[in-house]
């Protein structure tokens, strides 16, 4: 299978912007931001300050995307990479190009200097936690809480 993946890119804000619509609404059933919200956000990232989205591309298509974060942990006082997005469409789960993109984050995290990196998710997403298991991540014991 040929992909390709790489650092968003200005081209990629359309192609991005609809992946990026499948993943909060499609996938985790969650309302839409707003499309203007999205381009800044993507605006923000491709300027590399606080983070970056790693996009694949197949057949000049975009697939999918991971989105890090940077931020800093107390307990390791050392800057880590937050995966906060980690997304393919369904027919390339399970396959090499999910592999090839997480295994983009975690050498870009370490290429960096980044401690380590860590991300949730869903209690329900069975599938994401076997495929992090099979990668060698460690599942965490802290509990996670949000507030609106």
């Amino acid at each position: 299978m040929s992909f390709k993946i790489r650092l968003a890119e200005k081209k990629d804000i359309g192609s991005l912007t609809e992946l990026m619509h499948d993943y909060i609404v499609g996938f985790y059933q969650n309302p839409w931001p707003g499309t203007p919200e999205i381009h800044q956000l993507i605006e923000q990232l491709l300027e590399k300050q606080g983070g970056i989205q790693f996009v694949v591309e197949k057949e000049q298509q975009l697939i999918g995307f991971a989105t890090l974060y940077f931020t800093i942990s107390t307990m390791k006082t050392a800057r880590i990479t937050l995966m906060n997005d980690f997304f393919l469409l369904e027919p390339y789960r399970d396959t090499e190009v999910e592999e090839a993109l997480f295994l983009t984050c975690r050498t870009y995290t370490q290429e960096q200097g980044f401690a380590h990196m860590f991300w949730i998710t869903a209690p329900q997403n069975k599938r994401a936690q076997q495929f992090f298991a099979k990668m060698d991540a460690v599942q965490g014991s802290w509990v996670n809480y949000t507030i609106v």
